[in-house]
């Protein structure tokens, strides 16, 4: 009872302080956006902005696999999806400049969809069919030019724990087709700190597992689309398997 109450004057209190700031960080990027649209200055935002979000329930986070990651290197980065708090787990922890996909409703969000568009966030529309495709391929030339990798998550949707999800193809197709490399990310424990179906943040640990990463330089969609995806599946479930407490 004690440890939900103070979970809910957490949140209470904490989140709406947090959009204030969240638009105060999301104004200062659409104005440097305006006169240097890949300004250094997004990544250290973006960064502080994870950093501070992780401290409201708090979340404290561990990394492993750390070796597995070349920062010089551009990456398709494919990663379970277990709550809101995914997001800023990996853009504190992972040592590359990433950007993900994202649905077009967060965009509607006033100021803050302006600075997601102006560092590179890609917006997707699933009802759309071929429009959204066009929007990830354009989005992914807007991440090369830039030197970002992708982050997605091949489930689609958030899982609650236990196995994953089946993936989906199109993060896979992309990599394919642009010779990015895949670096499997798996996250156990943000579950735990936002639950399924609750508004509250609960305090919680986030541990962070990166993978080796798989050439995908001389695959083809037709040939290796499909073992791919399941290889890279098959892994990432065995991994997370092992890491969640039941284990």
């Amino acid at each position: 009872m004690v440890r939900t109450i103070l979970a809910a004057l957490r949140t209470v209190i904490l989140v709406p302080l947090f959009f204030v700031y969240t638009i105060i960080e999301a104004s200062i990027i659409v104005v440097y956006g305006v006169f240097r649209p890949a300004s250094p200055i997004h990544d250290r935002i973006v960064k502080r902005w994870a950093r501070l979000f992780l401290k409201i329930p708090p979340v404290r986070c561990s990394v492993d696999g750390l070796d597995n990651v070349d920062p010089t290197k551009r990456y398709m980065i494919v990663s379970n999806h277990l709550s809101l708090f995914d997001i800023p787990t990996l853009f504190w922890t992972l040592p590359v400049h990433g950007r993900f996909l994202s649905k077009k409703e967060v965009f509607k969000i006033p100021m803050v969809g302006r600075a997601m568009r102006t560092i590179g966030i890609v917006e997707i529309n699933r009802a759309s069919g071929g429009s959204s495709r066009q929007a990830i391929i354009e989005g992914v030339q807007i991440a090369a030019e830039r030197g970002f990798s992708l982050i997605v998550f091949p489930e689609g949707t958030r899982g609650t724990g236990g196995e994953l999800l089946p993936f989906m193809k199109g993060a896979f197709r992309i990599a394919i087709d642009t010779g990015l490399p895949i670096l499997p990310v798996i996250i156990e424990g943000t579950e735990r700190v936002s639950r399924s179906g609750s508004r509250l943040f609960f305090p919680g640990s986030a541990r962070v597992v990166i993978l080796e990463p798989i050439e995908t330089a001389h695959m083809t969609n037709k040939n290796d689309l499909k073992d791919l995806s399941r290889s890279v599946e098959a892994i990432m479930n065995e991994t997370y398997a092992m890491l969640t407490p039941e284990a």
